[in-house]
Parts: structure tokens; C-alpha cells; sequence
């Protein structure tokens, strides 16, 4: 899948129809594919989290990855920056955090559908 296409999704869950990645390479020249698992805006900016998976396409640690989603555009491929300062990382993992939390009551509750009758 495209990268550029994650930007539709900004704010939203990405189902797991259909697992999108996206290959990193690192300081060390090493390319390491991840899973994207959302895209967030934290204080006005966009942030993406993604979960590196090893050659067999696992993620035994639980680790997940935290960059800056620079978007320019339909026409150009986003971009990932660093968050260097300290402060807008915590922002991010406590967004991320809170989202957890969500699809965790999500899963444990069962809501009744929009269509049902509620007694």
C-alpha cells in the first residue's frame, strides 16, 4: 500500500483488514518494515505510530515508534520526522496511551448497535 495514503486517515483508526506497512530506513542504513497503527494529532501536529516487525513480519517486544507525519500534499509522499524534545514525546505516548485505552473498553464492552433497541 501506498504510503501517501495514510493521510486520508489522519484521526482515525486503521482497521486491520488489510495491515498497512511502511519500510524505515535507519541511521545505520538498515531498512526495518513496520506496521502503522495510527495516525494522531497531538497539539495541532500529526504524529504516526508504528510497529516494527522483524523478517518473519512479528513484533515479539511490543515496542511501537513515534515520528512527526509531515503531510505536503496529495501530490507529495509524507514525510516522518524526529521528536527531539522531551516534553511533545510524552504528549504523543500519553495520546497513544489514551487511544489504547479505547480499544481496550471497546473490546471489553460490547455496545448495543445504533440500529438495536435499547430495553
Amino acid at each position: 500500500m501506498e504510503f501517501s495514503k495514510i493521510a486520508t486517515d489522519m484521526n482515525t483508526k486503521i482497521e486491520n483488514d488489510e495491515q498497512m506497512t511502511v519500510d524505515i530506513e535507519l541511521d545505520d542504513g538498515k531498512i526495518v518494515t513496520c506496521a502503522i497503527i495510527i495516525v494522531l494529532t497531538v497539539n495541532a501536529k500529526d504524529y504516526i505510530v508504528l510497529l516494527p516487525l522483524d523478517k518473519n513480519g512479528q513484533n515479539n517486544d511490543g515496542n511501537v515508534w513515534f515520528y512527526e507525519f509531515i503531510y505536503k500534499g496529495d501530490d507529495k509522499e509524507p514525510e516522518l520526522g524526529y521528536i527531539y524534545d522531551d516534553a511533545e514525546y510524552e504528549a504523543v505516548a500519553e495520546a497513544f496511551n489514551l487511544y489504547l485505552d479505547d480499544v481496550e473498553f471497546d473490546e471489553l464492552i460490547e455496545l448495543p448497535e445504533e440500529d438495536s433497541e435499547s430495553l
